[in-house]
This record gives C-alpha cells, structure tokens and sequence, in this order.
C-alpha cells in the first residue's frame, strides 16, 4: 500500500466541530467483514453485538490541558507552547511544540498566569519544538496545568476550547494522566451504556496507552514501510489480563475500543495470542498486511485522509471493505474526526 492510497475527499460540513448532545447519541456504522455488509445504526445499539463472555478493552488515558499561552519575556510577545511529555519530574522539564517558533530561543523566558508560572527554554529539538524547564518543582503540576491549561482540542477545529470540551473531550473511563490527545472511540460511552453491556455479560477493562501528538503526525513517506511513530507509553494492568485471555480461550469475542487500545494490546502479547503483562514505550506503526493477535472486533472513529489511524483500521477491517464503508459514510452524512460519529468493525 501506498500512502496516495489513503487520501480521499471529505466535505468540509461533514467535519465535526463540537461533540452530540449526549455521548452515546452518535451514529454507528456496523461494517461485517465476513458476510461484507454495511448497517446503518446508533451507538447505543452497540449491545446487540455483545454476547455474554465477551470483554471490551478501553483506554483509561486521561487527556490534562495541554495548551499554554503565555507571553515571552521582554517583549511580551504572545507564545503557545503545547506540552508533549515531561521528561524529569523533579526538574520539570518537558518537551513541548511552541508557535511561532522563530520568535523562541534558547536561554528565552515565557510566563504564565501573570508571571507566577514560567518555563526557560534549554533545547531545540524540531524546528518547532523546543525542551523547556518550568520554574514550579512540586509534584502537583498537573493541577497547575488544570489552572491554567486549555484543553487540547484539534486544531482543525479552528475554534477555541470550551467548558463542554473541558468535559467531552475526555472519556469516561479516563484515569491516567498523560495524554495530550482523548481516545476519540471511546468518547461515546455513558455509565449507563456500560452498565447495559454488563448486564449483558460482558466485561470492560482498562488499559493504557498516553496518546501523544505522534498519533497525528503527518506520514511523509509514500512507502509505508519507512514511517516511524514517535514512541508513546503503555502499560497493560495486571487484572486485565485474566479476563481478555478468558475470552479468548473461551472463543468469545475481545472487542478493542480505539486505535490507541489497539496498538496498546497488540504491543503485548506472547507466542500464543493471549495478552501479557507488559508496559513501557512504544512505536508500534499497524497498517497493511498485518496479522492481528488480541481484538476480534475494532471501534474506531471516521479518520482524516492519509492518517496512521485510518491505516490501521484498513489493516482490520480491509482495505477495499473500508473504503466502500468511507464512500457510504459520506453518502449517508456521518459526522467525521474526533468529534464525529463511530464505526464498529466486527
């Protein structure tokens, strides 16, 4: 496959710029690989295609605010600075893309909420990013953040975040601090749709995998096969394992919510195709041909044109059989991206 492959026209009125009212009020297209059928339904319906014994993986990565604005010092000049990772905790000193750039050096100073908080930049790193180290050293930064932080909605929105953001752009399961991205397939699950699914007799777990802004990097490369995924952290909890490998011992079906899960549970598993415990970083890339070990079936968003993500969802569901499911979703008017409706691949 190439990456020309993956590019296809979408309608700019098709792009979601705000989430439903309710979460789980989205659409669901239901694409069968076996029998090679489209449905049209909602994501409430989901439960219909849960049987009892089946387990759905989530990720519990908490998105924190990622986005700061502050101004230089001297000239006071008005300077974003987007949080990657943070690379020493007693230190504090983060990796981050800043904008514009040109204007940040080394050795230059950049305040926050009035000049209580500010970072020094120490690195250059991109052409855009830049290692910095802020001047507050207690463990509790991340409620820092949360003061004065912005939420780090996409920016293909074009729009400033919200207080609804504050709230929709972060799932239900979230737990972990560390992304800078939600794991947009599971922003359409309430507590009473997961109470249902339970009640069917199937279970919900957890893993993690903090999305970084190297999900949405651009793929440069037409040849697939020389992309690199910057490296993101994981880890798969210890009362998850029993129950996914259950599942699949049992021949029921582990449903996989999101391609941040996906990669998360396809980078830990051992000879027999049962899940391991496992974390650390990693740079898992999925896309055409590819054998999958753990999910049975995939929930995914509809992904922008030439995307890592949109790759490894035509690695599950099939290249050609998504691409039709593109074309109809475009036919029918599903909403697309983060904020838009979801698709269940089984």
């Amino acid at each position: 496959m190439k990456l020309i492959d993956y590019d296809y026209p979408i309608p700019r009125n098709l792009i979601a710029k705000h989430p439903t009212k309710k979460r789980d009020h989205s659409r669901l297209m239901v694409l069968n690989r076996k029998l090679q059928t489209i449905e049209d339904r909602m994501f409430t319906d989901i439960v219909d295609y849960i049987s009892p014994g089946d387990v759905m993986v989530v990720n519990n990565t908490k998105v924190f605010p990622a986005r700061l604005i502050g101004r230089k010092e001297k000239t006071n000049a008005k300077i974003e600075v987007f949080m990657l990772r943070q690379l020493s905790q007693p230190e504090n000193i983060w990796d981050v893309i800043v904008e514009p750039a040109r204007k940040v050096r080394i050795g230059n100073k950049i305040y926050f909420d009035n000049g209580s908080i500010w970072c020094e930049v120490i690195d250059n790193t991109t052409s855009r990013g830049r290692t910095v180290r802020f001047n507050y050293e207690k463990d509790d930064f991340y409620n820092v953040l949360e003061k004065i932080g912005l939420t780090p909605i996409p920016r293909y929105l074009k729009r400033d975040p919200n207080a609804k953001d504050k709230e929709r752009y972060q799932t239900i399961f979230a737990e972990e601090i560390g992304a800078v991205a939600a794991p947009t397939a599971g922003l359409h699950f309430t507590n009473a749709l997961v109470k249902k699914i339970r009640k069917k007799g199937a279970s919900v777990v957890p893993v993690l995998l903090h999305i970084g802004i190297g999900t949405f990097r651009i793929v440069e490369t037409e040849d697939l096969s020389k992309h690199r995924m910057d490296s993101e952290y994981f880890s798969i909890p210890p009362a998850s394992i029993p129950i996914v490998n259950k599942a699949i011992e049992s021949k029921k079906k582990v449903f996989v919510v999101g391609t941040s899960a996906c990669r998360a549970v396809e980078s830990s598993y051992t000879n027999d195709g049962l899940l391991k415990l496992n974390g650390g970083w990693t740079d898992k890339f999925i896309f055409p041909p590819y054998d999958f070990k753990i999910p049975d079936a995939l929930i995914t968003n509809f992904h922008m044109p030439c995307s890592t993500l949109m790759m490894l969802t035509s690695a599950f569901a099939g290249y050609d059989f998504l691409m039709r499911a593109y074309k109809h979703a475009i036919k029918k008017k599903y909403r697309f991206y983060s904020y838009g409706d979801s698709m269940l691949i089984i």
